[in-house]
């Protein structure tokens, strides 16, 4: 079919219902809701047969609705209505939910149900003594995204059939579920009050407004958003007592333990531009009191009593490398870090190692806010670049154990191309790949110019670059992109990749693999060494970092600032088929 994808910007869930359906066979074009833009002028213009909505935050006109099927993805179960539904599922600490198609009517979220599909709603890990629910954003590009688009791809063959009839959402919910027509959660109700809040309320305050829109607060004579929370246990303080620094994160005391907040965002004045988020001590800077810092637990350390975004285990002879860094940004600290901790794993006794995180973005390359951010942005990117290449060489050149990268959930940019340095990438069947740089103006190096090829063919790789589409786990597979795709929900990514990894180690064919490795590194340097493709990489990007008038410049600081754009993205939006 035609399918047309209405949204109000091409976000995590829009990008794997686009990328899924192609998979099937449809044709599929993308319109952004724009404040300035006429949807009804663009919905005629692609004349879809059917219109859907993954992620829209504004009503779809009547004159669109009336002409056309226009199928709304809500993500909340049959009966729940209103802007907030994740907030307030784990705002309340729900432990199922569920997402429902809704056909666009007069009255948003009231509209009949073409599909709904429940989840289960994980409790998060165990820290100290709280229970530790997921942050909104995890849930929402893991569980939700599965049951969204489960319900999607029901919904689509129902509407294809032509003879289904949707149910009024009175019909259609389970027995005994009331409707609930719920506010938006604004600071009133997630405000924290740290004189009487314990740790376990913060964190899920914190939790319920990750990614988006945080907990605004104050600290330090400024006004401040909050984003992430995690528990910490051991250490104490007067209750809103600022206590130690980690890797950029503050620890802040509350009644009964800590919590470790990552980034924070400045409340905007009025008159200013968009403000955006950086690690804590960052955005901080000299407001900041001397803090001791507590370094984060030495490798390998398999405690959770504490946060850290980065850790090593090891089971028999598979050592196990996970980091997780918000929003799937790496900073220049951040990949040095990292590559200290990959070089300490690798002076371990373990023959497969497998990098990545346990759920959740895998990585998206650079740390453009902190490159925004820095007195002079062209450095920052030239130093974070720099980085995350040391990283990647290091991962190309281990030749004494199989490096597996386990992409648990989504990677962009020159994210993707540090997982296919490894050996092998072992993908979610959730996880959406977008490998590909112009999109910010950028060349891209990551030494891409050597494992994309490598992997998908020449004419592949320059397809994936110019097209700049996501692609999905499966797309990935056929491609060549990935050499696993694992069928399981999100928590469960890391125990069956563990267990798979163990198999491998044990396979006798690995020592095999494992001894051919430092003959084929050597033939691969007297061809062609890593270095030249790297350092054709860096020319290009250093001529971009180092020119002002270069795009990436202002499509950075669109980025950083969510800056909407003045229209749809041609790529995203080809002329239908005659």
């Amino acid at each position: 079919m035609q399918i047309l994808l209405v949204a109000s910007a091409f976000n995590s869930l829009t990008q794997r219902v686009h990328a899924e359906l192609r998979d099937r066979g449809h044709r599929v074009a993308v319109e952004l809701a724009l404040p300035d833009g006429s949807l009804a002028d663009a919905v005629r213009r692609h004349a879809p047969q059917l219109v859907v909505a993954p992620m829209l935050r504004t009503a779809i006109p009547e004159e669109v609705w009336a002409a056309h099927t226009c199928l709304v993805v809500h993500p909340g179960p049959v009966g729940d209505r209103g802007p907030s539904s994740l907030d307030w599922a784990i705002h309340e600490g729900a432990d199922r939910w569920g997402v429902t198609v809704l056909q666009a009517a007069a009255e948003m979220d009231a509209g009949d149900v073409w599909a709904s599909v429940l989840c289960r709603v994980p409790p998060g890990a165990k820290g100290g003594r709280c229970r530790v629910p997921l942050a909104k954003s995890d849930l929402y590009r893991g569980e939700v995204a599965d049951a969204a688009l489960a319900a999607v791809l029901l919904a689509v063959e129902r509407f294809a059939s032509g003879s289904h009839v949707p149910c009024k959402q009175d019909e259609a919910g389970l027995a005994g579920t009331p409707l609930r027509v719920r506010p938006y959660l604004d600071q009133g109700v997630r405000r924290i009050d740290w004189t009487v809040d314990s740790m376990e309320t913060v964190v899920r305050k914190l939790r319920a407004a990750d990614s988006q829109p945080g907990v605004l607060d104050v600290l330090l004579g400024g006004e401040w958003y909050l984003h992430g929370g995690h528990p910490e246990s051991a250490l104490r303080g007067r209750p809103g007592e600022l206590l130690a620094t980690r890797a950029g994160a503050i620890c802040r005391a509350t009644t009964d333990g800590a919590v470790w907040i990552p980034e924070l965002r400045p409340r905007r004045l009025p008159g200013q531009p968009p403000t955006f988020k950086l690690p804590a001590v960052r955005a901080l800077g000299d407001r900041l009191p001397p803090l001791p810092e507590h370094a984060p637990p030495p490798l390998p350390d398999a405690r959770e009593s504490t946060w850290a975004d980065i850790r090593y285990r090891e089971h028999g002879s598979v050592g196990f490398l996970s980091f997780s860094f918000p929003g799937g940004a790496m900073s220049t600290e951040q990949c040095r870090r990292l590559l200290d901790a990959y070089r300490e794993a690798c002076a371990r006794p373990t023959s497969v190692l497998v990098l990545g995180g346990q759920r959740d973005f895998f990585s998206n390359g650079i740390h453009l806010g902190v490159i925004e951010a820095a007195p002079d942005p062209g450095a920052e990117s030239w130093a974070n670049i720099n980085a995350i290449d040391d990283l990647v060489e290091a991962i190309l050149t281990t030749t004494d154990r199989l490096v597996i990268s386990a992409v648990a959930g989504n990677a962009a940019a020159g994210g993707v191309m540090l997982a296919l340095a490894a050996d092998e990438v072992w993908c979610r069947s959730g996880a959406v790949l977008n490998p590909h740089y112009r999109l910010m103006g950028l060349y891209g190096s990551e030494y891409w110019t050597y494992t994309l090829p490598r992997r998908v063919g020449q004419g592949a790789a320059e397809r994936l670059m110019r097209e700049a589409l996501p692609v999905s786990s499966a797309g990935a597979l056929r491609l060549g992109l990935a050499d696993r795709v694992i069928d399981c929900a999100p928590g469960e990514f890391a125990r069956e990749a563990g267990a798979l990894a163990a198999r491998l180690a044990a396979l006798p064919a690995t020592a095999s693999r494992i001894a051919a490795k430092k003959a084929e590194l050597d033939r691969r340097e007297a061809t062609t060494p890593l270095a030249a493709f790297r350092e054709r990489e860096l020319d290009r990007m250093r001529r971009t970092f180092d020119d002002p008038d270069a795009p990436y410049h202002a499509l950075r600081r669109a980025f950083v600032h969510k800056r909407p754009p003045s229209c749809t993205p041609p790529h995203l939006a080809p002329p239908p088929v005659a």
